[in-house]
């Protein structure tokens, strides 16, 4: 049997954004990728559907998985035959244990590759404002573990009479220790320090002070790992520097609620503004076998209703299979949002919407979906699925983890339809939604979205007179609530 290949992947310390383009494309090659607990699941999506994803994230609190179980776990499914994504947060070699994972594959005759990753020290310190060197105030920058034996071998004299900016990782347990080793050492106890939790994360906390006080304000703003301690006079350059942090929506957590496989213009566009956002559940999507016959009977109708984006291309990609020109279509064209109006425009093809159509003439419904799965009832028209929907379940036990690193502050609903789907597969991934949905705000786009919250017994705290993804976000910045 063919041997496989491992990749080490340095997923970067939190925002997708950061991961490398060679990064990306190796998760989207993979067979099997092994993900760390550190990094944004957001990364995962852009996996094959037939990827296996396997968690051993570890936390500093609680055994997690042996170190030694990891590196079984790469020879075994190299040996295999597959390719191997090891997706570990930041950078793989920056205290990622890589070479105790590379040394076992080269015992066993694996090949692998390193792609670097963006490291926390770097990118959190400047997502909280603080360059790591600076031509006056910091012109020598160190990495050091903060935990464990490690701070036993640091040559602490060494650090405060040759490094300027110092960041230790995964040290907010041993914070009292690390002051004190540097104040020790000939450090000024008045020296700026920053903890930074989340780095680079909409949910980034930061606690600055000294090494005189900065154990005790970590202690009571309650700053655990994974936290980056800065130290250094660089910190001073905070208050012109920062950015991420004043963006609108920094600090808050958003759940949105999917119910397709193309991008959310609203999850991006809160991301944009600063906000943390968890979009669920995951879609995935496959093609619909339709005859030739069938497709050609279609263009008689005087009307086409699309009822979501990926119902046009599921249609259109169709005509194209069988050569069919899109200039035959002679049907007014209509659509249910602006989304699958954009959709068609970017096909060469004009569309309405749907409360512009007429009720005379043929219509024919085309979706993505089982005709009884439908929100609405079309009357007489007839219906046709263009491709199927369904949802990634790999993706359920990814969402508890995540609601335990931070209470969702808002939930987010554009349709009748994502209501449901929240609901149904919230249960299924063993979340408890009424508590959820009772602890956040409650947004939708529209009345009968809403009207749909209510059906569940919840309360909807914000709707935009202008049903729109651009007046819900609005409505959210202006902390200004519509009440149904």
């Amino acid at each position: 049997m063919t041997i496989g290949k491992v990749h080490f992947v340095g997923a970067g310390p939190g925002d997708a954004g950061l991961i490398t383009v060679k990064g990306q494309r190796a998760i989207e090659k993979a067979d099997v990728i092994i993900y760390d607990r550190l990094l944004n699941p957001k990364l995962l999506e852009a996996a094959s559907l037939d990827c296996e994803l396997i968690y051993c994230g570890k936390t500093p609190y609680s055994n997690g998985i042996k170190q030694s179980d990891i590196n079984a776990l790469l020879v075994s499914k190299a040996l295999e035959g597959r390719e191997v994504i090891r997706l570990k947060g930041g950078d793989p070699a920056v205290f990622g244990r890589v070479v105790e994972e590379a040394e076992s594959l080269k015992a066993n005759g694996i090949s692998f590759e390193i792609i670097p990753g963006v490291t926390s020290g770097i990118a959190a310190s400047i997502y909280a404002g603080v360059p790591v060197t600076h031509r006056n105030l910091g012109r020598s920058y160190a990495m050091m573990a903060g935990h464990g034996e490690g701070l036993q071998d640091i040559d602490w004299k060494g650090l405060v009479d040759s490094i300027d900016t110092m960041a230790f990782y995964m040290g907010a347990g041993y914070l009292p220790d690390i002051c004190k080793n540097l104040i020790g050492h000939g450090k000024p106890g008045k020296t700026p320090v920053l903890v930074i939790r989340w780095g680079t994360y909409g949910r980034q906390v930061t606690v600055e002070g000294t090494l005189d006080d900065i154990a005790e304000r970590a202690r009571e703003g309650s700053l655990l790992n994974p936290a980056i301690i800065l130290v250094g006079e660089a910190i001073s350059l905070r208050e012109k520097l920062q950015w991420f942090e004043k963006k609108p929506l920094f600090g808050q957590q958003f759940l949105v609620a999917r119910t397709g496989t193309a991008k959310s213009s609203l999850a991006e566009g809160l991301q944009e503004l600063g906000g943390d956002v968890l979009e669920f559940p995951k879609w995935m999507s496959a093609s619909v076998k339709m005859e030739e016959s069938q497709l050609l009977s279609f263009l008689s109708y005087e009307r086409i209703l699309f009822i979501s984006p990926e119902s046009i291309h599921g249609f259109l990609d169709s005509l194209t299979e069988y050569a069919i020109d899109f200039r035959r279509i002679s049907s007014e064209l209509y659509v249910v949002s602006s989304k699958s109006k954009k959709v068609l425009q970017k096909r060469g093809l004009s569309a309405k919407l749907k409360s512009e159509m007429p009720e005379t003439g043929r219509l024919l419904v085309i979706g993505d979906r089982d005709k009884n799965q439908i929100d609405s009832d079309y009357g007489d028209a007839d219906y046709a699925q263009s491709i199927e929907k369904f949802v990634d379940e790999r993706f359920l036990e990814i969402l508890p983890r995540m609601l335990a690193e931070k209470a969702v502050d808002t939930v987010l609903f554009s349709n009748r339809h994502s209501v449901d789907m929240l609901m149904e597969y919230t249960r299924k991934a063993n979340v408890d939604s009424e508590a959820l949905l009772k602890h956040a705000s409650i947004g939708v786009i529209g009345k009968s979205t809403g009207d749909r919250v209510e059906d569940y017994g919840l309360s909807v705290d914000m709707m935009p007179e202008d049903p729109s993804v651009q007046g819900l976000v609005a409505l959210i910045v202006n902390g200004r609530f519509f009440r149904l």
